[in-house]
């Protein structure tokens, strides 16, 4: 079936711009992701309605009806199929309960193992290793042999504030054979925490999922939580919204192209560009009440406004920001060691990236022009009109390069929303959802696209929420962008992704 028949049987879902959801059989199952696949489209989230506790003697032996759900990026807009399930249980480890889509869609392998471990429904993914319980003598990886071939394991443990992930490499000499990450160590039980909050509440934790990602994680929160609840939130606060993401946003491509410079051993990258982070952080501060803006966004609208003193003040700040960011960039492009290191090493090529699913800033700087902002727009991007950034090159160098035009872009962005920010409230109230109301949401996250899938159970309560981050497309690419590079440069490309540990370990 034509992907347009797909979209045009499918019912209009609330929250998220451009949503649809329908129901599927399971030949229907199978047949729409291939139908996805061959008109070019991609997974962004799979999840199961049931959410149940992970044992303290890691065993799911679960029985009973529940349903499974994929949702896909198509050109229409986004495309959410639902299959009615039955959970055979832990115990009835040959059975399936849903045919597996990882044949078409890479990245799903891991979606389909991290379901199994939370909401006990098995795939018929050969690959049975589970997400969440680890051998106690390791690992199970797939183990390279040959004349001169050596393994080196990195992690979990690492050195500095970082969470957990162990990295197996198979290496002759200095090159990289083979590259295998694991995940899963820090299993924090954030989707089971969600059916303990009311709807009303659940922001806050989604805001904490990904630190880095606050703003993104709590507006596709409340993004979703709103459409359930028929609320249109007021203009100024999705002007204030648009401006908290691209703070968020600058932030982080502040911290990482210094953090990059570092790794190729420009120590003057990292001091400058720490400085200025600092500057933008305390800026922030000083505006709202929070460095990090973990609870500026609320259902309704914003917890904050900002006064027109700190419009200013923010404004000039941003807009210093955006010119020492232009100089620094000079800097590093007429560097020659720096140059040296970031061209060519960690190399994604476009096909493979379209073939692995990659999304956001990884997926565009090797030709995967996808940016939500634009391509899937709420306000205040409808009328704003963000400029998309996609490079070819697919190299460190190349994400790098987004990284400097994004901050650019987000840095006049930014100014803008501040200088054309409506009159009015910035809150609205959020009436309570009927039970069983179902909405999504769509944020562009600094990484890519952060998407929650949201339930409401009775008395106001969560049923079921998935939250949804890049990462879990992005982490297997890792593991061919470093292939026949040296091990010495894994932290630098590996800080090129720059992908979430926590977003993958839920």
């Amino acid at each position: 079936m034509p992907l347009t028949q797909w979209w045009s049987k499918a019912r209009e879902l609330p929250g998220a711009p451009r949503t649809r959801g329908v129901g599927v059989t399971v030949e229907e199952w199978s047949r729409c992701a291939g139908d996805v696949a061959a008109g070019g489209g991609r997974l962004l989230a799979m999840w199961a309605s049931a959410c149940d506790a992970w044992d303290s003697a890691n065993r799911l032996e679960l029985e009973g009806a529940t349903e499974v759900y994929a949702a896909f990026l198509i050109e229409a807009g986004v495309l959410v199929i639902e299959l009615p399930v039955r959970r055979s249980g832990a115990s009835a480890a040959a059975l399936a309960d849903y045919p597996g889509i990882e044949a078409l869609f890479p990245c799903a392998s891991r979606m389909q193992r991290a379901m199994f471990d939370i909401s006990g429904v098995r795939s018929s993914d050969p690959d049975r290793r589970p997400w969440l319980r680890h051998p106690p003598d390791g690992p199970e990886l797939v183990r390279v042999s040959g004349e001169g071939v050596h393994e080196i394991g990195v992690g979990p443990v690492h050195a500095g504030t970082i969470e957990p992930g162990h990295f197996r490499f198979s290496v002759v000499g200095e090159k990289v054979l083979r590259l295998e990450e694991r995940f899963g160590y820090t299993h924090k039980g954030i989707e089971r925490r969600f059916t303990e909050l009311p709807l009303h509440a659940g922001h806050r934790l989604a805001a904490r999922i990904a630190g880095d990602s606050a703003v993104a994680y709590s507006w596709a929160y409340c993004q979703a939580l709103e459409g359930m609840a028929g609320c249109a939130i007021p203009p100024r606060a999705a002007a204030l919204r648009g401006l908290f993401l691209e703070l968020e946003r600058i932030a982080n491509h502040l911290g990482d192209v210094g953090a990059l410079a570092n790794d190729a051993g420009f120590a003057f990258g990292l001091a400058q560009f720490s400085r200025i982070k600092e500057e933008l952080l305390r800026a922030v501060s000083q505006a709202f009440g929070q460095r990090y803006l973990l609870d500026a966004v609320v259902p309704g609208g914003t917890r904050v406004d900002v006064s027109a003193a700190a419009a200013r003040d923010l404004t000039e700040r941003v807009t210093a920001i955006g010119r020492e960011s232009a100089e620094l960039r000079a800097i590093y492009e007429d560097h020659a060691g720096v140059r040296d290191r970031f061209t060519g090493a960690g190399t994604l090529a476009p096909s493979l990236a379209a073939q692995l699913g990659v999304l956001g800033l990884a997926g565009r700087a090797s030709g995967q022009a996808l940016d939500a902002r634009i391509d899937f727009p709420c306000s205040p991007y409808d009328e704003l009109t963000p400029t998309k950034v996609v490079r070819q090159e697919g190299d460190v160098a190349a994400r790098v390069a987004v990284r400097f035009e994004e901050l650019a872009e987000s840095c006049r962005l930014a100014v803008a929303l501040l200088a054309s920010l409506p009159a009015g409230v910035h809150l609205a109230p959020v009436a309570a959802p009927p039970e069983g109301a179902f909405a999504t949401g769509l944020i562009e996250g600094w990484r890519g696209p952060v998407f929650v899938a949201l339930e409401a159970g009775p008395g106001g309560a969560i049923h079921r929420c998935h939250p949804h981050d890049p990462s879990w497309q992005n982490w297997p690419a890792i593991e061919h962008a470093i292939l026949g590079n040296i091990v010495a440069d894994f932290p630098l490309i590996n800080k090129s992704f720059n992908l979430a540990y926590s977003g993958v370990d839920l």
